[in-house]
């Protein structure tokens, strides 16, 4: 499918970002598109991979992270900004698609900091990739538009969006080849983004403008089926990709502790 395939789409996107804390019912969305409910809903999600409204929670989650990192307001006060009318409710779509509390998102910078220093100082190394012959691997290449030297994030979620632990993960010291190996039979969607040894901890904690990608169709993996090569191409962020939700420094945390585990064996 064409990236810009259903511009009108884009129009609907700058609208939900315009009006973020306001109700944004289906009907709403669909009558500022001038479509019906189902078919506006049907060429949503084939322009951005996502239903409306699971899109409008992503960006509104989004925010929240921000709020959390750039107010002093209660994370009950945060909740209610962005709709969430139970404290609990909010806590827990927050930890599920994120991939921490928002307590611990809030008070997180220090030791994102220290997880991103201690990547650059190891500079290049070999990920701990377990050699498995029972399930497929998928290999591939990352590219970028733009040169940047840091670190590239890359994983294989089961949604279209990266929240929530990926199903497959690991973090390169570079532009080039990467493999999942053990990959189970199922549908998985390739994501990637890049944090360049320059930026700070907010701006991998937010990471509004770091390069990214993502696989708009499913990679399909079938018992004993080969698995096609993957060239994918890490650019700026573009109006119509999701939210990155899933904690970076989380990734980064998990894949220093895999790091570590290796050593020792």
């Amino acid at each position: 499918m064409a990236p810009d395939k259903y511009p009108e789409i884009d129009a609907v996107i700058a609208y939900i970002h315009r009006n973020l804390y306001d109700p944004l019912p289906l009907a709403r969305l669909a009558a500022y598109a001038g479509y019906s409910p189902f078919h506006f809903t049907r060429i949503f999600k084939e322009r951005i991979g996502l239903p409306p409204l699971y899109y409008v929670s992503s960006l509104r989650l989004q925010k929240a992270k921000d709020l959390l990192l750039r107010t002093n307001l209660s994370i009950r006060d945060i909740g209610l900004e962005i709709g969430q009318q139970s404290l609990g409710t909010f806590t827990t779509r927050f930890t599920e698609r994120v991939g921490v509390t928002p307590s611990d998102f809030r008070n997180s910078t220090s030791q994102a900091d220290n997880h991103f220093r201690t990547l650059q100082r190891l500079n290049d190394w070999t990920p701990g990739l377990a050699a498995s012959n029972q399930y497929a691997s998928i290999e591939g290449t990352v590219r970028a538009e733009i040169p940047f030297e840091g670190v590239i994030l890359i994983g294989l979620f089961p949604k279209p969006i990266p929240e929530g632990l990926p199903l497959h993960g690991t973090l390169l010291s570079s532009l080039g080849e990467f493999c999942f190996t053990g990959v189970k039979p199922g549908t998985y969607y390739l994501m990637a983004t890049s944090v360049s040894w320059g930026m700070q901890a907010v701006d991998f904690l937010l990471p509004h403008n770091t390069l990214r990608t993502r696989s708009r169709e499913p990679i399909v993996v079938q018992p004993y089926a080969f698995v096609p090569y993957q060239e994918v191409m890490l650019y700026p962020p573009r109006l119509d990709d999701p939210p990155i939700l899933i904690s970076l420094p989380l990734l980064m945390n998990n894949f220093l502790s895999e790091l570590l585990q290796t050593s020792y064996r």
